[in-house]
């Protein structure tokens, strides 16, 4: 799939309700000179490690040790896109669904502005960027699951939404399903090469296991489960997959305490060329050893900007 194809398409795709993410260009820029990466760093229970020194972490870019020109860790304010699947299979589960992502707001900065949307057979934004958790409440209560489960397609125009709207530096979506993609105009291919491009960092909650013996989902659980982790992890972020609705608003505080505790880092690129070739980056983390051993998260790349002379005679990129 060619990228060029992605950026066209999004011209002509819109949302179902009156409010509408709007049609724009989509791409994502890259600041060449300076790479930030946000770095998560946590224990062998998911809990955040702080205090870690600059010394203590390394950066590679193509296997190439990167010299690291900034390095912070605060908790700053966030744009935060909630993705809430309202397909019919969510109707028992929406309550506990509503309630967990208001955890999740509740648990975060109290600065971070977040949006809501919803996706079922079609994509609604169901609420502009506030601050307000009375409005974001009120949003969730008003859902009424039906239809199918446009996953891809709610991802991607979230992810168009939040680069365009969010006001933060800092973007975030967090996807909250249960489902199998069936219905969307997307292909999961391209919503990954989307969001693979952007600074947006997903989180992924699949309940992806119905809470009876049976249901007529379970046979789309292994395909959904690799989407979720799919569209997360080639972002730094990563996908929960909890036994049953009881503990989606444990995941979700554990969501809202990584994002409050992450590392920023910061290098210049040896790798000066400006040809739009895809970076690998890797971060590893040597702690003292009265730390224990720890995981480490972080974007698994980016895509250099091309020269404006290369621009104006390169055919597009081949995924």
């Amino acid at each position: 799939m060619l990228r060029l194809s992605i950026v066209l398409m999004l011209a002509v795709v819109t949302l179902s309700s009156a409010q509408s993410l709007g049609n724009h260009d989509y791409s994502f820029s890259v600041n060449v000179e300076l790479v930030q990466l946000p770095v998560s760093v946590l224990d062998k229970h998911g809990f955040p490690v702080r205090g870690l020194r600059e010394e203590e972490f390394a950066v590679y870019e193509d296997k190439v040790l990167q010299d690291i020109t900034l390095f912070k860790q605060e908790d700053i304010p966030l744009s935060v896109g909630l993705v809430v699947d309202t397909s019919s299979s969510m109707l028992s589960k929406m309550k506990r669904f509503s309630s967990a992502a208001m955890t999740f707001v509740r648990e975060s900065n109290p600065e971070d502005e977040t949006a809501i949307v919803t996706f079922g057979s079609t994509v609604t934004l169901t609420q502009h960027f506030t601050t307000n958790t009375d409005e974001l409440t009120q949003a969730l209560a008003g859902i009424i699951p039906n239809g199918y489960t446009a996953l891809y397609d709610g991802v991607f125009q979230a992810a168009e939404y939040l680069r365009k709207a969010g006001s933060q530096e800092k973007k975030v979506l967090l996807i909250i399903s249960d489902g199998q993609d069936n219905r969307s105009k997307y292909k999961l291919g391209e919503v990954l090469e989307a969001i693979r491009e952007s600074k947006i960092i997903v989180y992924s909650i699949g309940l992806l296991n119905s809470d009876s013996s049976y249901s007529p989902y379970d046979m789309f659980a292994g395909t959904g489960r690799k989407a979720l982790k799919q569209l997360a992890e080639v972002t730094g972020g990563a996908a929960f997959f909890p036994n049953g609705v009881q503990e989606v608003e444990q995941v979700c505080k554990r969501i809202a305490r990584e994002l409050r505790n992450q590392y920023t880092i910061g290098y210049k690129p040896s790798n000066e060329k400006l040809d739009g070739s895809w970076r690998k980056v890797i971060v590893r983390v040597n702690p003292s050893k009265t730390v224990p051993k720890v995981k480490v998260r972080t974007k698994q790349g980016y895509y250099a900007p091309l020269s404006r002379e290369a621009t104006l005679i390169s055919p597009p990129r081949a995924k």
